[in-house]
């Protein structure tokens, strides 16, 4: 078994304060897998104490400089890419080569993504040519402290740990205790890449201990949250009393709006996305929303690409998908599928219970409803789970409406071949995100929502822009300084 029991502050890996040992478990197996601990106070304080005392230093250390590093982390990620795929491949159940192909790769991703934002960033620039001596300057916020979740573990990691790094924020990471080993493993990594001091700290625990220290912290000045909209409510309310800033991304509903001149493979690929990383993604497409004229035919596909989905073990090769993160997601799903089932949706993929021949681990039938309306709870629940509902409309407008009638706006989808109409969908889709015909966001693209799927946006230029502060200067001579 893994005993990862120490925290990485201010520099050197320690024991915690007042250890308490908390069991990683291995969803696949439901087997314990690791032993971390969870951290206290005095863990907390010990962190944020460090990134404080960094702060001064790392702010005013040249952009170019805070690029080197992260330019070595780079090299030092890619090295240990197997190592980090087993870990999160263990922990959070997502099998072997979509943690080496997508997980894995989302964090070298971001990671060349804000390089390549952060040698074009204007950290100081004139104002205005017709006021001379008028400057801005984008400064780092503080010590900001970031929390993530499990089920896209490096892919946010990367996404606050460097933009914070890039912009000159100090920090303390707090993963979530489901998928700790992922970031030990990559606080391993900043460490040889040789961050000073302080900079980057991890304190493990849970969001009622470590989490909520770190969110009325009063040496904190910034939250970057990822998770589910009730925890971002909380999180926004326990940080007003010190009025810090809070950048939260949280869950989805996914529209996938389906018009009848879709391409062929529109509704097989929405079916695939949906049950992509065993459906536990906040931007997946869960609610198919398909045009009259192709509902019978696209029912009939998607029956049959979620009967030929595999489910199976975390450690086995291949394209299957995996178990769900723990027993209380496992839980969760099945008792939102049965509700589906009591409102009247038409089964007809999947179902209760484990599939056939896995009796033990978190395994969950890829599953699909039919004739299911925006009143439904499966259409209005975020389930985090390889569940999708189809939903029949008429008209443009009709779509429209049913898709933006949801309290989430993080992701939709939009499939037809005509593009003023894709132009007209897209702009009325009330999402923070909008995808036409399967094509993916560019590089670098922001990634966040509107309503309660959050305020932030994270990627790129817009990611570093979430730690910055902006500083107006008057009378200014850069020069002279």
């Amino acid at each position: 078994m893994i005993e990862k029991r120490q925290f990485y502050i201010n520099g050197n890996w320690s024991d915690p304060a007042t250890p308490s040992d908390y069991q990683v478990i291995d969803p696949s197996t439901e087997e314990p897998c690791a032993v971390i601990s969870l951290g206290g106070q005095a863990d907390t304080n010990a962190a944020v104490a460090a990134a404080k005392a960094a702060f001064p230093d790392w702010m005013n250390t040249p952009p170019a400089e805070r690029i080197a590093l992260v330019e070595k982390l780079a090299k030092v990620y890619e090295s240990r890419a197997e190592d980090m795929a087993q870990a999160i491949s263990l922990e959070m159940g997502a099998p072997i080569e979509l943690a080496r192909e997508q997980q894995t790769a989302a964090g070298a991703g971001h990671i060349a993504d804000f390089l390549e934002a952060a040698k074009k960033y204007e950290f100081e620039h004139p104002h205005d040519p017709d006021t001379p001596g008028s400057y801005i300057r984008n400064e780092p916020i503080g010590v900001a402290a970031l929390i993530t979740p499990w089920n896209w573990p490096m892919n946010q990691v990367t996404l606050k740990v460097i933009a914070a790094a890039v912009a000159g924020c100090t920090m303390v990471l707090k993963p979530s205790e489901e998928s700790p080993l992922s970031s030990m493993v990559f606080a391993e990594m900043m460490d040889e890449a040789g961050f000073p001091p302080g900079v980057f700290n991890l304190v493990n625990g849970d969001g009622a201990g470590v989490g909520t220290q770190l969110t009325e912290h009063p040496d904190v000045d910034m939250i970057s949250f990822t998770g589910s909209s009730r925890a971002g409510k909380l999180i926004s309310k326990a940080a007003a009393d010190s009025l810090k800033r809070v950048s939260l991304e949280l869950g989805g509903k996914g529209a996938n709006l389906i018009f009848a001149d879709a391409d062929d493979a529109a509704v097989e690929r929405g079916v695939l996305h949906c049950m992509n990383n065993s459906g536990q993604s906040c931007n997946a497409p869960t609610r198919m929303i398909v045009q009259q004229e192709i509902y019978d035919k696209a029912v009939e596909t998607a029956t049959k690409v979620a009967d030929s989905i595999k489910v199976g073990p975390a450690s086995e090769s291949g394209d299957h998908i995996g178990p769900v993160v723990n027993q209380v997601q496992f839980d969760k799903i099945q008792d939102l599928i049965q509700k589906g089932i009591d409102e009247g949706a038409r089964l007809v993929a999947g179902g209760v219970g484990r599939p056939d021949g896995l009796n033990r681990g978190f395994y969950v039938k890829p599953t699909v409803f039919a004739d299911v309306n925006n009143n439904m709870i499966v259409a209005r629940e975020e389930i985090f789970g390889p569940v999708l509902s189809i939903i029949p409309f008429d008209t443009e407008e009709e779509g429209i409406q049913i898709a933006n009638n949801t309290p989430y706006g993080l992701t939709d989808y939009l499939q037809t071949q005509d593009p003023a109409r894709a132009a007209r969908v897209a702009r009325a889709l009330r999402a923070g995100m909008v995808e036409v015909n399967g094509q993916s966001r560019g590089a670098g693209a922001p990634f966040g929502g509107m309503k309660q799927s959050g305020n932030g946006r994270e990627g790129g230029s817009w990611g570093i822009e979430d730690f910055i502060e902006v500083k107006s200067i008057s009378g200014y001579n850069p020069a002279a300084a």
